[in-house]
């Protein structure tokens, strides 16, 4: 209850310094948008030169693509941790954080929240819907639940992969570029893995699970049963993987020793 009542005192502070500035949060809104319709517009390219795409065709691959949307931007609201080495790190705002006692990893979560991210979720909702219309895909009583269950599932894959990235800043205190190649690696989870060969499709699926973000989840809804399992095992997975990320956080935090040399 403690933390609830943190959160929510963060939540407000947040509302108020970001509507003091609308027209910046209104353009960040929309640019947001509009690199969400440049990939759709991607697609529809592809499919302007073929039917299918390893079995795919273009309305399963956008209800893919709006599926994954909806966990990525829940991550990008709360875990927007890309540039911690540089901010917590280098520049020593650690110390500060590690004065409250409250736990770093939360206090940070809350410092860099960008809660308009979460129009993406709206508009990955958007896209399913006329993704799946088009399909005319049967959903059941109990799949708005399931969908809920995925994208929590999905969002603490991409939380704990983020996380131990940052980790590495514990024990390696210089500039790294890492992050900025790990988001485009994420966005390979929006598309099939049986599009890629056997190496790519092993990495996406077990080392750097993003497959679990986009393509397992939907392809629940699209009725493709051979990939039932997978698809049911996202939560398991965000589990381990955000589970290993606390660990490796708190372990990292009891190694530094501050920004002084």
């Amino acid at each position: 209850m403690h933390y609830c009542s943190i959160f929510f005192q963060y939540l407000a502070q947040y509302m108020k310094t970001r509507l003091q500035y609308r027209t910046d949060l209104f353009v960040e809104i929309f640019s947001d948008l509009l690199s969400q319709i440049v990939n759709l517009v991607f697609i529809f390219v592809v499919f302007g030169h073929t039917q299918l795409l390893s079995g795919w065709d273009r309305d399963e691959l956008i209800f893919i693509y709006g599926f994954f949307l909806i966990p990525f931007a829940v991550f990008a609201a709360f875990f927007n941790i890309w540039d911690f080495n540089d901010r917590y790190i280098v520049k020593g705002e650690l110390d500060r954080i590690l004065t409250r006692p409250i736990h770093s990893l939360f206090q940070i979560v809350l410092e860099r929240m960008e809660l308009e991210s979460l129009f993406g979720a709206i508009t990955g909702l958007i896209i399913m819907f006329y993704a799946g219309s088009r399909l005319h895909l049967d959903i059941s009583w109990y799949d708005p639940f399931v969908l809920i269950l995925f994208v929590l599932g999905g969002v603490l894959v991409y939380a704990g992969i983020f996380i131990l990235i940052a980790c590495i800043s514990f024990w390696s205190d210089g500039q790294t570029s890492i992050m900025p190649m790990m988001y485009n690696i994420g966005n390979y989870g929006r598309y099939p893995v049986n599009i890629y060969n056997h190496v790519i499709k092993f990495i996406l699926t077990w080392i750097l699970p993003f497959a679990f973000v986009g393509v397992y989840p939907a392809s629940y809804f699209l009725g493709r049963d051979e990939w039932t399992f997978y698809a049911f095992f996202t939560p398991v997975i965000g589990l381990i993987f955000f589970t290993i990320a606390i660990f490796t956080w708190n372990t990292g935090i009891k190694r530094y020793r501050g920004a002084g040399n």
